[in-house]
């Protein structure tokens, strides 16, 4: 099924839809601020392990990000943050941005890798950011610009739902995505060092 909803006015009926499909398990996928992504309630495992088959990745070893609704959202999921941490993200925050922080205990089991990170997204996306304040926990998610697809997978929604169709429950049409991901922050010893530059530009506030 392929959803179309507003980029700037999310239809809240459609929303609804897509949350309902969420909360019963299903995997959806969604636009962002970069690259359309796959997602799924991130306290449900068996969804979670949907998106790793579909991935052919393995659950204990694949890097999800977690995207949620605004910093105090985010707050509930991770240890407390430095003053400069926070307000570096403050800054960015909705951006094109993951940060990497110190998970604590809300975090599910089945995410808790060794290092107890968790990467977080906050997109400047109105559909996802409504999506997750209907749902009220976080989307766990994955991109799905994988090595071995056409590169037009990850950036028209129409083609992402022929290649997708029989795979996730859902998918939403908000308009063409890019094929550039987010820069990734690592903030885990509270002095933020750039991962990965990807879209969006944040060296000026470092």
């Amino acid at each position: 099924m392929i959803s179309i909803i507003h980029p700037k006015n999310p239809d809240k009926r459609k929303v609804k839809e897509v949350v309902n499909y969420l909360k019963s398990g299903g995997v959806i996928i969604y636009p962002t601020d970069t690259v359309y992504a796959l997602g799924c309630d991130a306290f449900n495992k068996k969804a979670l392990e949907k998106i790793c088959r579909i991935k052919k990745v393995n659950v204990k070893k694949h890097n999800f990000s977690f995207v949620c609704y605004d910093l105090s959202h985010i707050s509930k999921y991770t240890k407390h943050l430095s003053n400069p941490i926070y307000k570096l993200m403050k800054k960015v925050l909705p951006g094109p941005f993951t940060f990497i922080l110190q998970a604590n205990n809300n975090i599910p089991k089945f995410f808790k890798n060794k290092k107890r990170e968790i990467g977080i997204r906050v997109p400047n996306n109105n559909i996802a950011r409504t999506i997750v304040k209907e749902l009220g926990s976080p989307i766990a998610t994955t991109s799905i610009k994988d090595k071995d697809e056409i590169l037009e997978y990850s950036m028209d929604p129409e083609l992402i739902h022929q290649y997708y169709i029989n795979q996730v429950e859902i998918v939403i049409d908000g308009g063409y995505g890019e094929n550039i991901p987010s820069t990734i922050i690592n903030c885990i010893e509270n002095i933020p060092k750039i991962e990965r530059q990807g879209k969006g530009e944040i060296t000026q506030f470092l």
